[in-house]
């Protein structure tokens, strides 16, 4: 069964082993299409997730396009926003210099798929936390068409080795859009799996969200470690008002939405 499945590794991407130096890039093949006006509708099911709501749809629209192409160019101040988070502090001349070069080795522009009125594209996105230890979700996750994950950095060499044609980068104008519209510029920058949420609602039709927020114990902890500290809290990252956005798209039926306990 797992073997059918259209498999989708999204992966934070530390850069210097392949000439670029974000420590917030991403691996994935997906696609990308606007908003529609009111009442319109691109997919096949029952209830899509671009559905015209005031809120959603506005907060949608106020975004950038997700990954970095050949002709892609961001601002002198998203540079700056963008090199906060990382550890390397090089100018905005290397960065656009290392940008060409990437783009000798991957595709230069994103190759997405449009949304069909007689197809639904369902999509789960499975966070790290460790209220997915003992959920018994596997099943429910292996039956949507593609599946996201957030995994340890230390992987995503092992598949780029697979097919570099399926490369995507993030855009760093797209990460601080959703920390400046999404997050109001709280916490020093988003979590990896709140990125991966949002750019998961360009993607899929409908959205599948599993392994977010803290365990049954309140700690914000990963399912793969042993927990030593048993008030572990969320650090850099806003985590009680991205839960807080993720339960809202929730009761606005944006998202289907599984805690894991």
């Amino acid at each position: 069964m797992l073997s059918r499945k259209a498999w989708v590794f999204i992966s934070l991407l530390c850069i210097t082993a392949i000439s670029v130096f974000s420590k917030s890039s991403w691996i994935l093949s997906v696609y990308h299409d606007s908003f529609p006006p009111q009442n319109a509708s691109l997919c096949g099911c029952d209830k899509c997730l671009k559905e015209y709501d005031p809120w959603f749809s506005e907060l949608m629209n106020a975004s950038p396009e997700p990954f970095l192409a050949m002709k892609s160019n961001i601002s002198q101040d998203t540079f700056t926003w963008w090199k906060g988070i990382q550890f390397e502090k090089r100018s905005f001349s290397y960065y656009n210099t290392t940008v060409e070069r990437i783009f000798q080795v991957f595709p230069p522009s994103p190759d997405f798929a449009e949304s069909s009125p007689d197809h639904c594209r369902t999509c789960a996105v499975v966070g790290n936390s460790g209220n997915l230890n003992g959920s018994r979700y596997g099943p429910l996750i292996d039956f949507h068409e593609i599946v996201i994950r957030m995994n340890h950095e230390k992987k995503i060499y092992i598949w780029l080795k697979a097919n570099k044609d399926l490369v995507m980068i993030l855009s760093p104008a797209f990460m601080k859009y959703v920390h400046f519209v999404w997050l109001k510029n709280k916490g020093h920058y988003p979590s990896t799996g709140f990125l991966t949420l949002i750019l998961s609602m360009h993607m899929c039709d409908e959205v599948s969200v599993f392994g977010f927020g803290a365990d049954r114990a309140g700690n914000w902890n990963h399912y793969y470690e042993i927990l030593k500290n048993q008030r572990l809290r969320t650090g850099n990252h806003h985590g009680n008002l991205e839960y807080e956005l993720i339960q809202e798209l929730y009761q606005r039926q944006k998202i289907s939405f599984f805690r894991g306990w």
